[in-house]
Protein backbone atom coordinates (compact mmCIF):
# COMPACT_ATOMS: atom_id res chain seq x y z
CA UNK A 1 0.00 0.00 0.00
CA UNK A 2 2.93 2.35 0.67
CA UNK A 3 3.95 2.24 -3.02
CA UNK A 4 0.35 2.93 -4.12
CA UNK A 5 -0.07 5.88 -1.72
CA UNK A 6 3.20 7.39 -2.95
CA UNK A 7 2.66 6.66 -6.65
CA UNK A 8 3.31 9.94 -8.53
CA UNK A 9 -0.17 9.88 -10.09
CA UNK A 10 -2.10 8.73 -7.01
CA UNK A 11 -5.21 10.60 -5.94
CA UNK A 12 -6.16 10.30 -2.28
CA UNK A 13 -9.88 10.72 -1.64
CA UNK A 14 -11.22 11.16 1.90
CA UNK A 15 -14.89 10.14 2.17
CA UNK A 16 -15.49 11.61 5.64
CA UNK A 17 -17.84 14.56 6.16
CA UNK A 18 -16.59 18.07 5.44
CA UNK A 19 -16.42 18.75 9.18
CA UNK A 20 -14.33 15.65 9.86
CA UNK A 21 -12.05 16.50 6.95
CA UNK A 22 -11.56 20.04 8.25
CA UNK A 23 -10.40 18.59 11.57
CA UNK A 24 -7.40 16.90 9.91
CA UNK A 25 -6.59 15.22 6.61
CA UNK A 26 -3.88 13.87 4.35
CA UNK A 27 -2.00 16.70 2.68
CA UNK A 28 -3.18 17.05 -0.92
CA UNK A 29 -6.20 14.78 -0.48
CA UNK A 30 -9.63 15.46 -1.98
CA UNK A 31 -12.77 15.43 0.20
CA UNK A 32 -15.80 13.73 -1.34
CA UNK A 33 -18.16 12.66 1.47
CA UNK A 34 -19.53 9.11 1.16
CA UNK A 35 -23.10 10.31 0.51
CA UNK A 36 -21.86 12.20 -2.59
CA UNK A 37 -19.95 9.24 -4.09
CA UNK A 38 -22.90 7.78 -6.08
CA UNK A 39 -23.49 11.15 -7.76
CA UNK A 40 -19.84 11.60 -8.80
CA UNK A 41 -18.93 8.28 -10.44
CA UNK A 42 -17.79 9.92 -13.70
CA UNK A 43 -15.53 12.24 -11.70
CA UNK A 44 -13.89 9.20 -10.06
CA UNK A 45 -13.43 7.54 -13.45
CA UNK A 46 -11.59 10.64 -14.70
CA UNK A 47 -9.31 11.09 -11.68
CA UNK A 48 -5.60 10.35 -11.86
CA UNK A 49 -4.96 6.72 -10.87
CA UNK A 50 -4.38 4.90 -8.62
CA UNK A 51 -7.16 6.07 -6.32
CA UNK A 52 -6.65 5.61 -2.57
CA UNK A 53 -9.80 5.99 -0.53
CA UNK A 54 -9.66 6.79 3.18
CA UNK A 55 -11.93 7.80 6.06
CA UNK A 56 -11.68 7.52 9.85
CA UNK A 57 -11.17 3.76 10.21
CA UNK A 58 -11.55 2.23 6.75
CA UNK A 59 -15.26 1.33 6.91
CA UNK A 60 -16.71 4.11 4.79
CA UNK A 61 -13.79 4.05 2.38
CA UNK A 62 -14.33 0.30 1.98
CA UNK A 63 -17.98 0.92 1.09
CA UNK A 64 -16.93 3.55 -1.45
CA UNK A 65 -14.34 1.22 -3.02
CA UNK A 66 -16.83 -1.64 -3.42
CA UNK A 67 -19.49 0.67 -4.88
CA UNK A 68 -17.10 2.34 -7.32
CA UNK A 69 -15.59 -0.98 -8.44
CA UNK A 70 -19.11 -2.16 -9.25
CA UNK A 71 -19.52 1.01 -11.37
CA UNK A 72 -16.39 0.19 -13.37
CA UNK A 73 -13.84 2.39 -11.59
CA UNK A 74 -10.42 0.74 -11.82
CA UNK A 75 -7.18 1.01 -9.84
CA UNK A 76 -9.01 1.90 -6.62
CA UNK A 77 -7.86 0.85 -3.15
CA UNK A 78 -9.03 1.16 0.44
CA UNK A 79 -6.25 2.95 2.30
CA UNK A 80 -8.11 2.64 5.62
CA UNK A 81 -7.95 5.41 8.17
CA UNK A 82 -6.70 8.80 6.98
CA UNK A 83 -4.11 8.96 9.75
CA UNK A 84 -2.54 5.70 8.54
CA UNK A 85 -2.45 6.99 4.98
CA UNK A 86 -0.84 10.23 6.20
CA UNK A 87 1.92 8.23 7.96
CA UNK A 88 2.82 6.50 4.68
CA UNK A 89 2.60 9.62 2.49
CA UNK A 90 6.08 10.89 1.69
Amino acid sequence: MNDIINHPNATIVDVRTEGEFAGGNVEGSVNIPLDQVPHRVEEFKNMSKPLVMCCLSGGRSGQAVEFLKAQGVEEIYNGGGWSQVAVHKM
